[in-house]
């Protein structure tokens, strides 16, 4: 393998790589931005309600599927 090519499994580099609470400073700093700036939604309680109800029905939904495929094999 030449080393152009070589994977590198760790790397000082990038938002995953950062201490936790450094990625939670920078995040909260674009939230603050957006939410000074008008760019940010705030969810209000019917918007909320319906995005827990589109949730709940995905997750029943790949779980009958997964229950599917298992009666099959």
């Amino acid at each position: 393998m030449s080393e152009q090519s070589e994977v590198k499994t760790s790397s000082k580099r990038g938002f995953a790589s950062m201490d936790p609470q450094r990625q939670r400073e920078i995040a909260s700093l674009g939230g603050k931005a957006a939410h000074a700036s008008g760019r940010a939604h705030e969810f209000n309680s019917a918007e909320a309600r319906e995005a827990g109800r589109k949730g709940g029905r995905a997750g029943r939904r790949k779980a009958a599927e997964a229950a599917e495929a298992a009666a099959r094999s």
